[in-house]
């Protein structure tokens, strides 16, 4: 079972496992009893635990927890009413009544809300929710705390994303050593009697106080306060308290112009695998409230689920690379890997459900039913579906059954893609790719020479294709001259729309024209049908 790190008590720098013990015999002397709530706090809990076969890469992982309110605190971290950087603050006023509802739903439950916005202590002096943290008394532990918690290199890699220059992500008038700008946490949070207020240590004596459990952070900046306050993340998993982060509530500090050079959006979600992979799972406010998901009004990137089971073209490597350097300014991503430890299975295959568009790269892998009714749900939603070279027969084994329990689909090329995959020519026969006399000027190929480059591949066998296909690329056969097609787009009798390519081989990644073929192919899923009726050619 996947269990998240602690800190060890011989390493320098640790945000306090030396004196974790004194801190649990001093919370069971606290006479504090709260009465217990009737109605449990429901979280869907998600993370994510490293495969341990190369490359690396992590499964993700859903576990539904009921949680006792009168256990539990909501704590809201620096959700300032302005900011060094004015984007910043403008999120933080977007995200404000969202987290202010997450808030009452926890609030009228029994949670404990704690309101932390850092460096204003003075503006709360005398409200009541400051004077009631005041009143906890100071502990050996809590004087034995540090200020902030720094990224540690024996429990967690660097961040996934550059913030060496603050991370703003636009003009600011605030320069280094100037005195900041905030005064109080931003008004939208409403602050009730029985809240408290406080930014420091005393946080975690607070908590002991009450015989608090479990802990769910919102707020911001995950990069920064979020994970290194000493109420963050990495302090309250030290000290052995159950920790999940709101991860629709809350921001980074990333500026896009800084590597991996992704869009901002998109830096958050870099760091928020970081939390998932190292520290905490997290959840979404909707599990509070309406069973949705608060996104930023810039934020319109669609969902690009990829669903990656095949051994032979090491697509687990060149698919990441490829989805961080070229999607990752305009789309949000998710990686869910076939499990070569357990026989028929994808784990965190649910995130499916939300995608947008579905990448398949999967070879021979029958299914449990449960786990092949997400991929057929999502296509009977009409929904894109891409497929990269062994998707043409993704789910079904030659020659043989699937074994008991497990489910194949062995008309998921015909059905989703058009195709007719039947064999390939032998791997050591080169093959060119040229455009067809249809493919003209379809969006799809803009950019990419269809006056002929080479691939890496072997040649697929697929003809004949189904009639609604649009052949795109031709490949031929070096020696024969067998041609067939290795890219085409498909307008299926559910509605929905795929590509397919049986290019995807290693080599084809290392090409510029392969890249720029899958992007467009991309681009044009996402479209709406009219969208895509208006600029593409008429099917044959």
């Amino acid at each position: 079972m996947h269990q998240f790190p602690a800190y060890s008590a011989n390493t320098p720098q640790r945000c306090g496992l030396l004196v974790f013990f004194v801190g649990v015999v001093l919370a069971c002397g606290f006479a504090a009893v709260r009465a217990e709530s009737s109605e449990p706090l429901r979280l869907r809990l998600r993370s994510q635990y490293e495969v341990a076969s190369p490359p690396r890469r992590f499964h993700t992982k859903f576990e539904d927890v009921a949680w006792s309110p009168d256990e539990t605190a909501v704590i809201v971290c620096d959700m300032w009413d302005t900011h060094t950087c004015p984007r910043a603050a403008e999120r933080v006023a977007q995200m404000a009544p969202r987290l202010n509802e997450f808030l009452v739903a926890a609030r009228n439950r029994g949670a404990l809300i704690i309101h932390s916005p850092s460096g204003t202590m003075n503006f709360y002096a005398e409200h009541p929710a400051r004077r009631m943290a005041q009143s906890v008394p100071a502990t050996e532990l809590r004087k034995s705390l540090p200020k902030w918690c720094p990224l540690d290199p024996a429990q967690e890699p660097p961040l996934p994303i550059d913030d060496a220059d603050g991370g703003c992500d636009g003009e600011r008038s605030w320069q280094p050593g100037d005195p900041f700008p905030w005064t109080r946490q931003i008004a939208t949070l409403e602050i009730h009697e029985g809240d408290a207020i406080a930014d420091s240590e005393e946080i975690v004596d607070l908590l002991h106080q009450r015989h608090i459990r479990n802990v769910i952070i919102t707020g911001v900046h995950t990069n920064m306060c979020v994970l290194g306050r000493p109420f963050g993340i990495r302090q309250l998993v030290a000290q052995g308290f159950r920790v999940v982060l709101v991860r629709d509530l809350t921001d980074t500090m990333y500026n896009p112009r800084r590597p991996p050079q992704v869009s901002h959006f998109t830096g958050t979600d870099l760091v928020i695998d970081h939390i998932e992979r190292h520290w905490a799972p997290t959840a979404t406010s909707g599990a509070l409230l309406d069973g949705g998901e608060f996104r930023f009004p810039d934020d319109k990137r669609p969902h690009v689920v990829f669903l990656q089971g095949e051994d032979e073209y090491r697509t687990s490597v060149t698919l990441p690379i490829f989805a961080l350097r070229h999607l990752g300014g305009f789309c949000r991503t998710s990686f869910v890997w076939f499990d070569s430890q357990a026989e028929g299975s994808f784990p965190g295959i649910e995130r499916v459900r939300d995608a947008d568009l579905l990448v398949v790269s999967v070879r021979r892998r029958p299914l449990p039913p449960e786990q092949i009714g997400h991929i057929r749900a999502h296509v009977a939603a009409a929904k894109p579906v891409l497929g990269i070279r062994t998707a043409s027969h993704a789910f079904h084994l030659r020659n043989q059954s699937p074994p008991d329990g497990l489910e194949d689909w062995p008309e998921f090329d015909r059905e989703v893609f058009g195709g007719h995959y039947t064999n390939h020519l032998p791997a050591d026969v080169g093959v060119t790719v040229q455009g067809t006399a249809e493919s003209g000027t379809n969006p799809i190929l803009q950019g990419i020479p269809t006056t002929g480059f080479p691939s890496s591949g072997s040649l697929y066998v697929v003809s004949p294709l189904a009639s609604d296909t649009t052949p795109l690329l031709l490949g031929s056969a070096a020696f024969g001259g067998q041609i067939e097609p290795v890219a085409w787009t498909f307008l299926r009798p559910d509605g929905g729309a795929s590509f397919y390519t049986s290019l995807g081989h290693e080599g084809d990644f290392a090409r510029p024209e392969f890249n720029r073929l899958l992007v467009n192919a991309i681009s044009w899923l996402l479209k709406t049908a009219e969208e895509r009726q208006t600029d593409s050619l008429p099917h044959r």
